[in-house]
């Protein structure tokens, strides 16, 4: 594969970097999606070049779509994890406090 010209790597880091805003992350989550150690702009197009001569923008828009799928997954599971219901509920409450006051009635 030839390599990026300046240009198209300008305008890919100024989408990644929309893109990773976007969904309300940042340089660091991608760092460690894509498995650099660094989440410094240079590391990160460091990879967008390696993945480019891997498999050319093909490569690099599979890669994004593999982590932000990801991203959604893990997002859609915290969301299902806070919003699972407690043992109790408003309602099984105020049913044991009136059985709680029938009891003490009687």
């Amino acid at each position: 594969m030839s390599k990026l010209s300046q240009q198209e790597e300008k305008e890919l880091i100024t989408f990644i970097k929309d893109w990773i805003k976007s969904h309300g992350f940042n340089q660091k989550d991608l760092a460690y999606a894509l498995n650099i150690k660094s989440s410094r702009t240079s590391e990160i197009i460091l990879k967008i070049k390696e993945l480019y001569k891997k498999g050319g923008i093909f490569n690099i828009a599979r890669t994004l779509i593999e982590i932000e799928q990801n991203w959604l997954n893990e997002i859609k599971k915290d969301y299902q994890e806070t919003n699972q219901t407690s043992p109790y509920n408003q309602l099984d409450i105020d049913s044991l406090v009136n059985q709680i006051t029938q009891d003490t009635c009687e």
